[in-house]
This record gives C-alpha cells, sequence and structure tokens, in this order.
C-alpha cells in the first residue's frame, strides 16, 4: 500500500524515529516533531494564554459593545463538524488498518506506516483540543460571559492537557476509542453549533439542543465502563492510564450533570408554573 496516497496525513508517516519506551520522560518521535508537541511548557503555554485572554477580554468588553460574529461562528462551526466528522472516519480506518480490538487494544510502539497512521491521528485529536478553545473567545468577544462557566473552562483547558499527555506517551492502543466516541458527539455538538449561528430563523430547527448534553452524558458513562474494563484486562496497555481515564469521565459526568439537572430538569417547573 503507498503511503503517499493512503490519506491526508501520509506525509507525515514518511518520516523514520527511533522509538523511545512509553515510560521514557522523551516524547514519542513518531510525533515529537508535530506542533505542540513539545515539553510541558507547550500546553501550559497555550493554557496560560488561553485563561488570560479570557480574564483580559473579559475586562477589555464591559464597556464595550458585543461583537456579531454570525458569519465568523458559521464558518467556524462547519469547519469543525468537517474536522470531527474526517477524525471519526480516520479513527475507524486506522484501528481497522491496524486490526485493532475494540475491547482492549496494547500500544504498538512500531515506526511502521499502520501503527504509526494511529499515532499521528490521536495527535491531531489533540492537537483540535487547542483549536477548540477558539470558541471561548467567540463567548468573550460577544459577551456571553454566562457560557464561560466552570465547566466550560474546566472541560477546554483540561482536554488539551490530557490529550497532550496521551499523544506525547501512549499515542495508539485502546486510547483511540474514547477519541473516537468523542468525535461523534461533536459532529452532532458542532452541527448544532453551526445551524444555531444562523439566528432565529433556524430555532424552531433546534428542539433537539437539551439532548445534546444526553448524549455527552451517555458518552461519559460509555467511557467510563469502557475504561474500567480495560484497567481489569490484561492487554498490556497501562493501566494507570485506564484508571486515569475512568475517574476522568466520572468527573465529567458529574459535572455536565450537575449541568443538565440545571438547565433543564430545574427549568421544567418554571416554566409549567408560566403555562398555568
Amino acid at each position: 500500500m503507498n503511503a503517499s496516497t493512503d490519506h491526508l496525513l501520509a506525509p507525515i508517516f514518511q518520516t523514520e524515529p527511533r522509538f523511545v519506551p512509553s515510560w521514557s520522560p522523551n516524547a514519542d518521535p513518531r510525533v515529537s516533531h508535530l506542533p505542540l508537541m513539545g515539553g510541558f511548557h507547550e500546553p501550559f503555554i497555550v493554557i496560560s494564554t488561553y485563561l488570560l485572554s479570557i480574564f483580559v477580554g473579559q475586562k477589555l468588553m464591559a464597556s464595550r459593545e458585543a461583537w456579531n460574529l454570525k458569519y465568523v461562528l458559521i464558518v467556524y462551526n462547519f469547519c469543525l463538524v468537517l474536522l470531527s466528522l474526517y477524525m471519526s472516519v480516520e479513527f475507524v480506518l486506522a484501528a481497522l488498518d491496524n486490526d485493532s480490538s475494540w475491547y482492549c487494544e496494547p500500544v504498538n510502539y512500531s515506526t511502521e506506516r499502520a501503527p504509526t497512521r494511529m499515532a499521528v491521528i490521536c495527535w491531531l485529536y489533540y492537537f483540535s483540543k487547542s483549536i477548540e478553545l477558539i470558541e471561548t473567545i467567540f463567548f468573550v468577544l460577544r459577551k456571553k460571559n454566562s457560557q464561560v462557566s466552570f465547566l466550560h473552562v474546566f472541560h477546554h483547558t483540561s482536554m488539551v492537557l490530557v490529550w497532550w499527555s496521551v499523544s506525547r506517551w501512549i499515542g495508539g492502543g485502546i486510547t483511540f476509542f474514547s477519541a473516537l466516541i468523542n468525535c461523534i458527539v461533536h459532529v452532532v455538538m458542532y452541527t448544532y453549533y453551526f445551524l444555531s449561528a444562523f439566528g432565529p430563523a433556524a430555532h424552531p430547527y433546534l428542539w433537539w439542543k437539551k439532548y445534546i448534553t444526553t448524549f455527552q452524558l451517555l458518552q461519559f458513562v460509555t467511557l467510563t465502563l469502557h475504561d474500567l474494563y480495560v484497567w481489569g484486562a490484561d492487554c498490556g496497555y497501562p493501566t494507570v492510564f485506564a484508571m486515569s481515564m475512568a475517574m476522568y469521565m466520572i468527573i465529567f459526568f458529574a459535572l455536565f450533570n450537575s449541568f443538565y439537572q440545571l438547565a433543564y430538569r430545574k427549568a421544567a417547573p418554571k416554566e409549567d408554573k408560566k403555562a398555568k
């Protein structure tokens, strides 16, 4: 099979690095040459810049009119739909290419084409987490500060740090499963954001908004159970990562469930009273 025509990221596979064991402080050389894959200082700078931008942006926008970013949001969200869809397909194809198990798969650190393909798509997923930070800046510029919640900021910042760690040391194996599920969720989520960016005219078609959170909660339950299975299975995958990811998913479930209860369950009685 010709690597140069396999898929969009194929040129990256033409490098032939020597692999350093997964628990080494050195990065996996199959992806260490890619953007934002340096030492810890790189995600730290990204996250610090993100948090500083929120703080400064809210201060600057306090006495200014909100920006109208309608067309910027349409383009941005459409691009993220395409990116999420591409990553979903690529994760499936890479898993099939590697003959990967969907239950528990050790990380293949080989520099052969198929394992490297999986490592690179894991990196692209990590890189996409930095792109998604821009969403918060749009909230700030539009003065939608209520949407810049602890849940929102924690979710975005922690995903950058967690997936930098994943890409640096365990880019492959069953790691692909959680990223694939999240990409599928994001296809739905960013499709909603894309349509809602068109304004009030699209609102009658967005009745399924609350089901996005339900879909996300189902995602966290699925991934928690999956990570617990991987943790208990003896398949060569680092158990500390499986257990850490299970705990991470539980935290997300608790936060998103709290948001769901506040946004939808508690709002329903108020709407009923108004109707009366």
